[in-house]
């Protein structure tokens, strides 16, 4: 496997960058993007197509849709169609678009937080009805899918279930069993299954990702499974998912869905993606090997009381740790402490939910030395 640098700080600042817009001493360490250059195979794969110097209206390369479901089958144990394919800019609009392909206004929709916030927008954006069932939590802080805690919330109007694993904030990757029960209410209740699964690329040793709709055709034919390698191989701002929809009528609401709304994926877009998921697994691998060490460091300095009273449970997948600060000074709303007297800039728990009050989410994708300089800020902001 090639020697891949991901030790060495990227200069981000002044590169239109969101997640880095802040003054020079403001270290941000908040939105889900990472902080190494894409893949190598990915950056010639651009600069290829750029050099030809014509951007005209394009198709799809006839090879990519082979390339995805290799990855499927690959990574996830999914065997996959070409025909289920759909292009999307992100997998945010693209469930916006099923959302609202496939319930109507007034319609419930479960979702359980905390969780990604823009779940909150496909409600609104609806007009649906939000049924939130937030996640269990047991003794160690770990995140739990309860199926008869969520039956319980099911109504005659519930037509949606949005489904986040790995799950954003959390880094919980659901097991087979959770799944399996969430599976069986769908059946049992006719729901609609809207599965981002944005970060099934990153998952940790000990745990195995399983797409919701691998489990059983039944499931696979009321599922809508959103995956991207916009968080894997860092390549977001090029706008490019892929909606999997082995169910032909939902496909049909979807294209229909569009009205003319939807533009095809950019060009640029396409060509990165045909080269990660083609050409960069061995990046993804070495890239994992760097997170998992990053997510261990983070949880032992934790662990050993570094931070006074912040508990964190050990994230399963992701970039992203979930830290619990209901335990110290700054509990009603620890990021503003943070940014106010640490220069660090982390998700208030809060934009996740109610249930997420009293935390915040820190982007560990990043450099080692950067991590450290993150905590090093915050013991000096807690202690002071």
């Amino acid at each position: 496997m090639p020697n891949y640098d991901f030790d060495t700080p990227v200069q981000r600042r002044h590169t239109d960058s969101i997640k880095w817009r802040y003054p020079e001493d403001v270290l941000p360490m908040w939105v889900a993007d990472i902080d190494f250059m894409a893949p190598p195979q990915v950056i010639a794969a651009l600069q290829k197509r750029v050099a030809h110097g014509v951007f005209g209206y394009h198709f799809e390369s006839p090879t990519l849709r082979d390339a995805v479901v290799a990855w499927v089958e690959r990574r996830y144990g999914w065997k996959i169609r070409p025909d289920w394919l759909l292009f999307l800019p992100d997998v945010v609009s693209g469930m916006n678009l099923a959302a609202q392909s496939t319930a109507r206004p007034g319609d419930g929709v479960l979702l359980q937080t905390p969780v990604y916030a823009p779940f909150f927008d496909i409600v609104r954006h609806g007009d649906f009805q939000k049924q939130d069932v937030p996640l269990e939590q047991d003794e160690s802080g770990r995140y739990l899918l309860n199926p008869e805690r969520l039956s319980q919330a099911i109504t005659e109007r519930s037509r949606l279930y949005l489904l986040c694993n790995p799950q954003n904030p959390t880094g919980r990757v659901f097991t087979r069993e959770e799944l399996e029960g969430l599976a069986n209410l769908a059946l049992e209740h006719d729901l609609i299954i809207l599965a981002d699964e944005i970060h099934a690329d990153l998952i940790y040793s000990e745990s195995r990702h399983i797409p919701i709709a691998s489990l059983d055709p039944e499931i696979a034919r009321r599922t809508i499974t959103f995956i991207a390698p916009s968080k894997s191989f860092n390549i977001a701002g090029l706008k490019t998912a892929v909606g999997i929809v082995p169910n032909p009528a939902l496909r049909k609401r979807m294209e229909a869905g569009k009205r003319g709304f939807f533009a095809k994926v950019n060009v640029l877009g396409l060509v990165a993606m045909e080269a990660a998921y083609g050409e960069s697994e061995d990046w993804l691998d070495a890239l994992l090997a760097y997170l998992q060490a990053n997510r261990d460091h983070l949880w032992a300095r934790i662990d050993a009381g570094d931070l006074p009273g912040v508990r964190m449970a050990r994230p399963e997948g992701t970039f992203l740790a979930w830290l619990d600060f209901r335990g110290t000074p700054w509990a009603d709303a620890p990021a503003r402490h943070i940014r106010e007297k640490a220069r660090l800039v982390v998700n208030e728990g809060s934009w996740f939910g109610q249930a997420g009050q009293g935390f915040v989410r820190l982007n560990f994708g990043c450099p080692r030395v950067t991590l450290d300089e993150a905590l090093t800020r915050l013991r000096a902001a807690m202690g002071s």
